[in-house]
Formats: C-alpha cells, sequence, structure tokens
C-alpha cells in the first residue's frame, strides 16, 4: 500500500490511515503519517481533490 498523497509505502509505518473517498465513496484513500499531519493534498481517481 502506498499513500496517496507522496506515493510512499505505508506497510512500515507505524501510523496511517485508510479511508475512501468523501465524494465518490469507491476509492479508497491511504495517507501517510507525514502527509496527514501537513495536510497535503491527495487527489482521488474521481477527480475529487482533499487536505
Amino acid at each position: 500500500m502506498k499513500c496517496t498523497s507522496c506515493g510512499r509505502g505505508v506497510e512500515t509505518e507505524k501510523y496511517w490511515v485508510k479511508f475512501t473517498c468523501p465524494d465518490c465513496g469507491k476509492v479508497e484513500i491511504i495517507r501517510c503519517e507525514k502527509c496527514k499531519n501537513q495536510s497535503n493534498q491527495y487527489t482521488c481517481k474521481c477527480g475529487f481533490t482533499g487536505p
């Protein structure tokens, strides 16, 4: 699994989150701790962009 924002693998990370896109509800969004804490943007395949 890779962070949707930065592409870094999260398997070895201690803290990360996985949730479905708040817009389409179909695509899994994965965020590493760094991107989540820095509110780095992610873009879903449906076109939704979130912090």
